[in-house]
């Protein structure tokens, strides 16, 4: 029972704070005074861009400032969304989005999407559990709050302690894959703001269980494993045959009248031996054009 209460202590705390500490502001950027093509939007799409970004400016003859390496300061998919709209004959923009945009919502918006690639969503643990495969139903067992011991599931009797990023709620895809609906997870939670604050409160309990993006990059200090579901790993081979059960779809987005150097981009992303390495070190799926 002691256990339990510090645990209730500390994950209340962290519900607390977690507003405070992150701003998931999903406006578009300033725009730099300049003749520079802007991109902004979801960190994981971020990823793919910024280290494309030498080939794609060379092959492009323009610079490209990005926008949305830290999502803790605000750039999201709607952020995304929102710099693209703002292209126009005088600005060569477009956005990035890690969530499926629903044909109500293309239309709505006005604007054109153009899919790169499936991503894994890994299901990750703290390093000192000693767990290393769930099956598709224990996860969903487990942020339904229907099993809340690691020795239900072949683990330590230690109390799990649940978080999750439950972003885009309106959007289909993504975390919806592993429930949902945000009101079927359980309640005694913590719900973080970015993918970094994913990585830190995974680490930060031994017990904890949560969900990122194969796109993300682990620094030294963190604390969490990816593990294998019904003994598949998150890798593209198993998104390929369908075998992986958890995953989204990252995507650039543009007007609906976007710029010549603007489309050159993003086909060179979605078809350059340059996106193709980098799928292979993320194990995204590239989505033939």
């Amino acid at each position: 029972m002691y256990k339990w209460k510090i645990l209730a202590i500390c994950v209340t705390t962290f519900m607390l704070l977690a507003p405070h500490t992150s701003r998931a502001l999903n406006t578009a950027p300033d725009l730099p005074d300049n003749d520079d093509i802007v991109g902004a939007g979801a960190h994981f799409s971020w990823i793919i861009f910024s280290m494309l970004k030498p080939e794609l400016e060379k092959f492009s003859g323009r610079k490209i400032t990005l926008y949305g390496k830290n999502s803790m300061l605000g750039q999201g998919c709607n952020a995304g969304i929102k710099t693209a709209k703002l292209s126009n004959n005088k600005r060569d923009t477009f956005g990035f989005v890690c969530c499926t945009l629903s044909d109500k919502e293309i239309k709505k918006q006005n604007i054109r999407v153009h899919p790169l690639a499936l991503e894994p969503v890994m299901i990750v643990l703290n390093k000192a559990n000693p767990v290393k495969n769930l099956s598709s139903r224990q996860v969903r067992d487990i942020f339904k709050g229907k099993i809340t011991n690691w020795k239900e599931v072949g683990g330590r009797d230690q109390a799990i302690v649940v978080v999750t990023r439950l972003h885009c709620k309106k959007r289909p895809g993504h975390w919806k894959r592993i429930l949902p609906d945000a009101k079927a997870f359980r309640a005694e939670r913590i719900n973080v703001k970015s993918a970094n604050e994913m990585s830190q409160r995974v680490s930060d309990f031994s017990g904890a269980i949560g969900h990122i993006g194969s796109t993300w990059i682990f620094e030294a200090g963190d604390k969490t494993k990816a593990i294998s579901i019904n003994h598949k790993r998150p890798t593209a081979t198993n998104l390929k045959n369908k075998s992986y059960p958890f995953y989204r779809k990252l995507s650039a987005v543009t007007s609906q009248d976007p710029g010549a150097d603007v489309l050159k981009i993003i086909h060179k992303t979605q078809t350059g031996a340059g996106f193709k390495k980098v799928a292979q070190r993320f194990e995204l799926l590239p989505i033939a054009q």
